[in-house]
């Protein structure tokens, strides 16, 4: 067996995972990047539309762009790259602290002896047992995310009439790339009462295409022997269904876009605790696991809507697991608590006598509305927001200036109204 020794270790190699090895590097700490793909850049390398960089380089980039942008600079500097390489478990070591075993193809069974480990391994999509939809078990049901691997990289298209199942962004982004390759795509159904997705998709995969959108609809069920012949839709009034007014549509391919999940069977191996809200990390503020030295960033923390944000996140990860090897701690935490109408607020926790971000989740669709902060139940700051809505991540910055008085029993609420 293999052995080799690093101060960190990254898991993941898309836009999170370079970011964050990035930083280390650059810190003179020696870091190696391992990703189960044959590829730096995760699943950017299949996102061919544009819409990412504008936060990051200040342009409008595709996927592919963006993700040879980190790649190139990966490539040009000290971090070890291993490819094609699966990491099978993570446990802790009396003498080093981690003990990373890792499988691949050129390497054989590798055995990597680090000080830290940063998950980096992004989320997978839901499928359609996990939204129960009932009826037969045709061919032609795919997730939308792997109808754009199809498309994008394998060069196939897996139909002609298509029904897209829910709102989420992969799913807009594929009803335009749909019509675009010659495909009819007849609707899109979203359960609630307002779409999953960014405002630009909905303007640019549907509006711009005429594809209709039906909100407050359930998929209740899927036709078909062989192959997809139908979909079946029944409204909901108040939450129930209305199945008088149920009506079908007929199509040859359904694509499933009913939300992702951040990939953490390797984290609960570890023995890191999960949020029940995000199904990421639970984090302190410096972006630490419950496993002291196991760090978290990117979408396997929680799913973001930019990839941008996952970048600058991973950054900032990889500068606190930078100070985390020179022995600096944090003096005092502050725990955050996501108060009515907030679904999370991450990270969970806040240092006094620095300037923290959070990122936060709206469970609400909502025009003029206040972000209220109050540290102990005392309003601290109040932020106006001109539109929120639970697609679209939030974010606020905390200083010392906030916390000032604040013990370690303190708690950090932050509301919508």
């Amino acid at each position: 067996m293999k052995e080799i020794h690093f101060d960190a270790i990254v898991i993941g190699a898309g836009a999170a995972g370079m970011a964050a090895a990035l930083e280390i590097e650059s810190s003179g700490f020696t870091c190696a990047l391992i990703d189960r793909e044959d590829h730096l850049g995760g699943i950017l390398m299949q996102c061919v539309h544009n819409g990412f960089g504008l936060h990051e380089f200040n342009e409008e980039l595709t996927g592919p762009e963006f993700a040879e942008r980190f790649a190139e600079r990966v490539l040009e500097s000290r971090v070890a790259v291993y490819l094609g390489t699966t990491v099978v478990s993570i446990r802790s070591n009396d003498v080093e602290g981690k003990e990373v075993f890792c499988s691949s193809a050129e390497h054989g069974v590798i055995r990597i002896l680090c000080r830290s480990v940063v998950l980096a391994m992004g989320c997978r999509e839901r499928n359609r047992g996990n939204v129960r939809i009932p009826g037969s078990r045709p061919a032609g049901v795919y997730t939308a995310g792997l109808a754009q691997r199809l498309v994008n990289i394998e060069g196939y298209i897996p139909g002609k009439n298509v029904v897209i199942i829910g709102s989420g962004d992969i799913g807009l982004i594929m009803a335009r790339r749909m019509s675009w390759v010659g495909c009819s795509v007849k609707a899109v159904v979203e359960i609630m009462p307002y779409p999953s997705g960014l405002t630009r998709n909905i303007v640019q995969c549907l509006n711009d295409f005429n594809i209709p959108l039906h909100l407050s609809c359930r998929t209740s069920a899927i036709y078909g022997k062989d192959r997809v012949e139908g979909v079946e839709v029944t409204p909901l009034e108040n939450g129930a269904p209305v199945m008088e007014k149920s009506f079908r549509i007929p199509c040859d391919t359904v694509l499933l876009s009913v939300g992702l999940v951040p990939e953490n069977e390797l984290s609960k191996e570890a023995g890191v605790e999960l949020n029940a809200m995000t199904n990421g990390p639970q984090i302190d503020s410096t972006m630490m696991t419950s496993v002291d030295g196991v760090f978290a960033c990117g979408n396997v923390l929680h799913v973001h809507d930019l990839v941008d944000w996952a970048a600058e996140e991973a950054r900032r990860t990889g500068a606190f697991v930078v100070a985390w090897l020179k022995g600096e701690r944090p003096a005092l935490q502050v725990r955050v608590k996501a108060g009515p109408n907030v679904r999370y607020a991450n990270p969970g926790r806040v240092e006094s006598g620095r300037e923290n971000k959070l990122y936060l989740r709206s469970l609400v669709v909502k025009n003029d509305a206040v972000l209220e902060v109050k540290l102990d139940g005392k309003p601290i700051r109040s932020i106006k927001k001109n539109h929120v809505q639970p697609s679209e991540m939030l974010t606020l910055s905390v200083g010392d200036k906030d916390l000032g008085g604040a013990t370690s029993d303190s708690v950090l609420e932050i509301s919508l109204v």
